[in-house]
């Protein structure tokens, strides 16, 4: 690999190993210390590897500069030292002894407990979502702002603000006390989920970054399956539901560039391996005695990868979304119901209930409706299909329902 290619690489792999353990080393409220560090590492490989040449083991090099900068700001910053010093003086280490253990063991543990410090509900959700991605996943601001499609000061502002409130708060990086980790978990779940969501139905045509977010929400989740006190069954639902989804992630696009109604995918284009892990997480995940959210979308999504068309199987999709509706209302939950309903029952009673939800600013909402119209009303299915293109965003959407309203035409 060449070195304007590996930097970037190890930027995404390593960046979010050092400065998490250095923030459970030095705490949160020094995370802009940790980030100085870090990025004076890639950008001192950034000079040097083109001057010198790539050394034999990159990472051990970053690993290396990222030990010896941490001694420089301990002995260059004195109030940063003095906030660090009990910490060198309970493991009876001056600053030339001192050590950062970048270990994979202790990477993993202090990866595990800052996915507990970013997900604080003192920070917004969007907040969390972003941290995640430059901490913990190693995002530049710019893939986070393609993301988000937002703009870099924006990404910024948000981020800085966030990392304020860590700080003053100075949040622990540590898995919270046996008894509240159930509760403590809860926003973590929600936060992966939504990041997972953030590239699966991003309205991003970047498909390597779309596919890099989900695979990110999935490499954070195997995090907490992989710690006994998070792998709870929740965990594992959630597992299964984002192996279900990205397994037919290529399907959901055509050669072209184009989306792929559900019906119109190919199933040879499956990834069969992600179907029998979702169906493995899926089947652990049962051994609890509560059903979360989780569990009731990682079964509709298990549906999904049996492509029958009958209607034994919307009945029971139909009958999951019941369930999932009761524990977690959401408009667009209920939206998805409202296709179960019309495979399961008629277009006719799915209309019925469409129109009760109240997502009349959603472009998703009206091409649903165009779709239970067809074959109704050709007046009310032209009429929505021109709402949606309105109020469609992406380019891919707008493309999308202009195709089909050409093909009316």
């Amino acid at each position: 690999m060449k070195e304007n290619e590996l930097i970037p690489h190890l930027f995404k792999t390593e960046y979010r190993k050092i400065i998490s353990v250095l923030c459970k080393l030095f705490g949160i409220a020094n995370i802009a210390v940790a980030e100085d560090i870090v990025n004076d590492t890639f950008l001192l490989a950034a000079e040097s590897w083109g001057s010198k040449g790539i050394p034999t083991n990159p990472t051990a090099w970053l690993y290396t500069v990222a030990k010896n900068k941490t001694k420089d700001s301990l002995r260059r910053d004195k109030v940063f030292s003095d906030k660090v010093s009990v910490k060198i003086k309970e493991d009876r280490k001056n600053i030339e002894e001192f050590e950062v253990d970048l270990t994979d063991q202790n990477i993993q543990d202090s990866q595990l407990k800052m996915i507990f410090a970013i997900c604080s509900p003192l920070i917004s959700v969007e907040a969390q979502i972003g941290l995640a991605l430059r901490i913990l996943c190693g995002f530049g601001i710019e893939e986070i702002a393609q993301a988000f499609l937002s703009n870099k000061d924006t990404i910024n502002k948000r981020l800085y603000r966030a990392k304020e409130k860590l700080r003053k708060a100075n949040i622990p990086v540590d898995l919270p006390p046996h008894a509240e980790i159930s509760d403590r978990l809860q926003p973590v779940l929600r936060t992966i989920y939504l990041l997972y969501n953030e590239g699966y139905y991003s309205s991003t045509q970047n498909n390597i970054l779309r596919k890099d977010l989900c695979y990110e929400a999935m490499r954070l989740t195997y995090l907490l399956i992989g710690c006994e006190e998070t792998n709870i069954p929740a965990t594992r639902a959630l597992m299964a539901l984002m192996c279900f989804h990205s397994s037919r992630f290529e399907s959901r696009v055509s050669p072209e560039g184009k989306y792929l109604l559900y019906e119109e995918q190919n199933e040879a284009d499956w990834d069969m391996d992600l179907i029998r892990k979702g169906d493995y997480f899926l089947n652990q995940a049962a051994q609890g005695h509560k059903a979360s959210k989780y569990h009731y979308e990682a079964a509709i999504a298990y549906w999904h990868c049996r492509k029958e068309d009958s209607k034994e199987k919307w009945e029971n999709i139909l009958q999951l979304y019941n369930r999932l509706l009761q524990i977690e209302y959401s408009p667009v939950a209920a939206l998805n119901r409202t296709l179960a309903l019309s495979k399961a029952r008629s277009k006719e009673i799915a209309l019925t209930e469409a129109l009760k939800i109240n997502l009349d600013k959603s472009h998703l909402y009206h091409a649903l409706l165009a779709d239970l119209y067809k074959g109704i009303s050709l007046e009310k299915h032209k009429e929505h299909l021109n709402t949606a293109l309105k109020l469609a965003k992406s380019e891919a959407d707008k493309e999308f329902l202009q195709a089909k309203i050409e093909q009316l035409n």
